[in-house]
């Protein structure tokens, strides 16, 4: 699916045989074919892939659009080729030093996306050089590097229109806004995204608050969020070929794709910007045999010829008026309106995935249903509830029966209503709204994890600190928002101004904490508690959203009196004199 580059070069004979060769060679050993799921996802299969009929082009990132065919030399940037590859394709087509070069501000990108996406989705497992594979076979690393300082392609990177014309027919999406296109879509940018797939798959790589389909930064993240949604390992090769089939659903694309990955992995270096080699044939090009004779060239005569004289040619006869064939309408251009599909109430606690899907049915002015029709749903309002994945946008293809079952909605930490907005890509028809709502995490129980009395001193300090845990329904309720308060009375919830108390960040004294939160087990651990003068029984109240109480019971005792006995005079008593002996009598 690349973009037109100018003037349309290609490929002489023998690059074509060895291409050819190569892309037979790589179908019949390596790549899976594909088929859709109803979701409008690629995955793996043992049969070759499913005829362009039965695929959806929308569901794909370009639309299935045409796309660069070149082949990577087969003499590695590194000296050490993979011998099975080297077997299989052959004798190289040497097209110099500069293949193995990316231009400086196109692998910049790159490897900056590769970082966002390691820490964003680190499970995906993203490799840069995956992103230097798609953006070489869709648009010659944006023609050769011809980008600015911000990452910007000098001009637009435009894709066919996609008008049904030996092309896929998508009609335009976008009113013409990325691609100037009002009637029909074409991929548009150094990594060729549709329209209709950038809606929701546009990401700001570079910061400039905004996404541009024709900067190399923000397709380039783009296509790694695209690449790895729906949790797949690109380490692993079914996910690894199921996010390139999504990409464009071509076993010839896949391998293509394959052989650039696995030679950019052997090493490349940085060239400048717009030295870069512009790529030399298309998946669309049409070489070989015609029937028509090229300008300048004669006719031979198949008929008897006397010598010295001329056959003289008939008169053409009047070519014939062939009326315009009537189009035939597509499932799209037969929906009327949408239709709630049984979507029951969509409730969820906030962090936790929605148990109910959304089910919208397309149907004509009649009331049939139709399938085969593009439906995206958004996510609209101030949430951070996405769809698994991490999308807030995700196009679905209904079924048989006109059905289109969203992707299950994960909810955000952020509570309260919003909306998901269902619409008829292609078509402009009244949408549907979905209300949902995230509510708070909740519990309904609280207990003490410990039975060890609460005392302490007064003007001391409580040895144990108050742990509780908290469940919902039997289960660990983590995430819940708690207070605590040390009230007056079991009847008056009052903040008591006397007893125990908490004490802040700045050493002085509170009797309320609010904003706390238990932990992933569901438990709270309070901070130490202390106590003033005042001896009694204190209470402590725990509450949490959804209504769970508990009030635990404090002691503090009096400080033990003194028992100092008073000082008596340090001046011992003088004896008494000892009885004067009796006289003798006279």
């Amino acid at each position: 699916m690349a973009a037109y580059i100018g003037r349309r070069l290609r490929k002489g004979a023998a690059t074509t045989a060895v291409a050819a060769l190569a892309v037979a060679a790589l179908s019949a050993s390596q790549a899976p074919g594909a088929v859709v799921d109803d979701q409008g996802r690629q995955t793996a299969a043992d049969s070759q892939s499913v005829p362009d009929a039965t695929v959806d082009d929308s569901a794909s990132a370009t639309g299935n659009s045409p796309y660069h065919t070149d082949l990577p030399p087969l003499n590695s940037p590194n000296p050490s080729p993979n011998p099975s590859q080297s077997a299989v394709i052959g004798t190289p087509v040497s097209r110099g030093e500069a293949e193995a070069g990316i231009p400086a501000t196109v692998l910049d990108a790159y490897k900056k996306a590769e970082a966002a996406l390691g820490a964003a989705k680190p499970q995906c497992n993203l490799p840069w050089q995956l992103l230097a594979a798609i953006g070489k076979v869709e648009s010659g690393q944006a023609r050769g590097g011809q980008v600015d300082a911000n990452g910007t392609t000098t001009s637009p990177i435009l894709g066919p229109q996609l008008d049904g014309n030996g092309f896929a027919l998508i009609r335009d999406t976008d009113n013409g806004v990325y691609d100037g296109n009002s009637s029909y879509d074409s991929a548009v940018g150094p990594m060729q995204f549709i329209p209709s797939t950038w809606a929701w798959a546009g990401r700001d790589g570079n910061g400039d608050g905004k996404a541009d389909p024709n900067n190399i930064y923000d397709a380039a993240l783009a296509a790694g969020h695209y690449l790895c949604r729906y949790g797949w390992d690109l380490s692993t090769q079914a996910d690894l070929n199921r996010a390139i089939l999504s990409y464009n659903n071509s076993t010839d694309y896949l391998n293509l794709v394959l052989s650039w990955l696995e030679y950019y992995r052997k090493g490349t270096h940085e060239i400048p910007d717009g030295t870069g080699t512009l790529p030399t044939g298309r998946s669309d090009d049409k070489t070989g045999t015609s029937t028509t004779p090229s300008p300048g060239t004669t006719t031979p005569s198949t008929g008897p010829s006397t010598p010295g004289t001329s056959t003289p040619t008939p008169p053409k006869p009047d070519k014939p008026t062939v009326p315009s064939p009537t189009p035939v309408p597509t499932p799209t251009d037969t929906v009327d309106h949408l239709e709630d599909a049984g979507t029951a109430k969509l409730t969820a606690t906030a962090g936790d995935t929605f148990t109910k899907k959304i089910s919208t049915r397309a149907e004509t002015s009649a009331g049939k249903s139709v399938g085969k029709v593009r439906i995206r749903f958004t996510i609209v309002g101030d949430t951070d509830t996405t769809f698994t994945g991490g999308e807030s946008v995700a196009t679905v293809v209904t079924d048989s029966v006109g059905v289109a079952v969203a992707p299950t909605l994960k909810a955000g930490e952020k509570t309260g209503d919003f909306t998901v907005r269902a619409v008829v890509v292609g078509r402009t028809v009244g949408a549907l709204d979905y209300a949902a709502t995230v509510t708070a995490r909740a519990a309904d129980t609280l207990a003490r994890t410990g039975t060890t009395a609460l005392t302490c001193v007064a003007g001391g300090e409580f040895a144990d600190q108050v742990e509780v845990k908290a469940t919902y329904d039997g289960a660990v309720a983590d995430g819940v928002a708690a207070t605590a308060t040390l009230i007056t009375s079991a009847t008056d919830a009052t903040v008591n101004d006397k007893g125990p108390y908490f004490k802040d960040a700045d050493g002085k004294t509170v009797r309320t904490l609010t904003g706390l939160e238990t932990d992933a087990n569901g438990l709270l651990k309070l901070p130490k508690l202390y106590a003033d003068d005042t001896a009694g029984t204190f209470l402590l109240r725990v509450t949490t959203t959804g209504g769970a109480t508990l009030t635990v019971e404090l002691t503090v005792t009096a400080a033990p009196t003194s028992t100092e006995s008073p000082t008596e005079s340090a001046t011992p008593t003088e004896s008494a004199s000892p009885s004067a002996s009796a006289s003798p009598s006279a």
